[in-house]
């Protein structure tokens, strides 16, 4: 009998407990998914960086506002997004950046014209598009701002834009990007006649020149800065080159070429030749995509020097640029297998996902430069060695705007 009564205790006590471990779970939901998975990468991603960055100015990582290129990188990218699903969130926060960073008078926060540095050109593609859904004036003032920066840019010899006043009589390929897709779309909306031939001239010039002094003719890969005077410590003493091909400086330099296309008139001759340009820069950097991942490494043609590694920003950048070739009929249509390649290695080698749905772009370039303070020498210890970060915009909205134009 006892044994009987102990058998019925220890039932009792299991159908208990089972009870108990039901109601606890019944109260603990499941993580609900703020991002959900059943969304496009572009969008997820543009989401993901709301969530990182609720205040748009903070974008990059900032404690403090500031304009600034990266901003308009990832906002531009997002109005793409809103373009394709009307998700108010995303209009909402590119509007916020612009209403928070633009005065009434037309006055841009933290902004100094006579800086003369080409990065503050790039947010004037957000505030173009803003312009476009609505023309505040101020809005059409702060454009006219930055169109009156690159009017009065210092120069070389031959007319190419210094990347900044403080870095004197350098072509930089990251400047090309920075500048000139905008220019391009205010000299179309804004401009007219001989005015507007002359700005279409001094476009293309830049583009030229990069050709000219920054393209290897023996790879086809482009060196990220050249001075003119020959006087930086980086600088090559017979070339005035760089020392190396770095990827997210030719990721700059290729997206300015497929960019710029969207606004320079088909019958002028500079249209034909950044096309040209295009298949050449795109011949180049499929010979470099590694084999194994599809992704590209920090420093391009030098896979196996010890302490290299495949980086997230610039194989973002080569795929957007690549896929968008093709898509607008630039590049032969052979190069969508190149970038759909690099779209599936970018989501297996960098792309984690949270539990709550927030995505993540791994193994991204922090920052990298030439000169400056504390000196940037150029060499492959220079790129390796600076910061690797997750999330950085120079990666996530080069990502968000390639997988649009691959529409995954």
């Amino acid at each position: 009998m006892k044994n009987i009564a102990l058998v019925v205790i220890l039932a009792l006590s299991f159908l208990t407990s089972c009870k108990e471990e039901k109601k606890q779970t019944e109260e603990t939901p499941v993580a609900k998914k703020e991002i959900s998975e059943d969304l496009k990468w572009s969008e997820r991603m543009a989401l993901s960086e709301i969530k990182r960055f609720p205040d748009p100015r903070l974008l990059d990582f900032r404690d403090k506002p500031k304009w600034s290129y990266t901003n308009g990188l990832v906002l531009q990218a997002m109005s793409k997004v809103y373009e394709k699903t009307n998700n108010q969130k995303l209009y909402d926060y590119i509007y916020d950046y612009a209403n928070r960073m633009i005065n009434e008078d037309g006055s841009i926060e933290t902004y100094k014209l006579s800086n003369y540095n080409l990065d503050m050109i790039k947010s004037g593609d957000a505030i173009y598009y803003l312009y476009n859904k609505k023309p505040e004036p101020r809005f059409k003032k702060a454009m006219d701002t930055l169109h009156k920066q690159l009017e009065g840019m210092p120069t070389t010899s031959e007319g190419g834009y210094w990347h900044k006043k403080v870095y004197p009589n350098q072509m930089w390929l990251d400047g090309v990007y920075m500048a000139e897709p905008f220019h391009a779309k205010y000299t179309k909306s804004f401009m007219d006649g001989d005015e507007a031939q002359k700005m279409y001239d001094k476009i293309v010039l830049q583009f030229d020149l990069i050709e000219k002094h920054s393209r290897d003719p023996e790879t086809g890969l482009y060196y990220h800065g050249w001075d003119e005077s020959k006087e930086q410590k980086w600088a090559n003493k017979q070339t005035g080159l760089s020392q190396n091909f770095w990827s997210r400086g030719m990721g700059w330099y290729g997206m300015a070429l497929v960019d710029v296309l969207d606004y320079l008139p088909e019958n002028h001759p500079g249209h034909a030749r950044i096309v040209k340009f295009l298949n050449q820069y795109a011949e180049a950097i499929v010979k470099y995509q590694d084999k194994k991942t599809g992704t590209w490494y920090q420093v391009l043609n030098l896979p196996e020097r010890e302490g290299n590694y495949l980086e997230a920003t610039g194989t973002s950048m080569f795929t957007y640029t690549l896929t968008k070739g093709v898509n607008k009929g630039y590049l032969p249509k052979m190069y969508l297998n190149n970038a759909k390649k690099a779209f599936q290695g970018i989501l297996d080698e960098f792309i984690t996902v949270e539990e709550n749905g927030v995505v993540n772009l791994n193994k991204c370039c922090g920052v990298a430069g030439l000169g400056g303070n504390p000196y940037r020498d150029g060499t492959f210890e220079y790129y390796i060695g600076e910061i690797i970060r997750s999330n950085d915009p120079k990666g996530t909205g080069p990502f968000i705007m390639a997988a649009l134009e691959l529409d995954k």
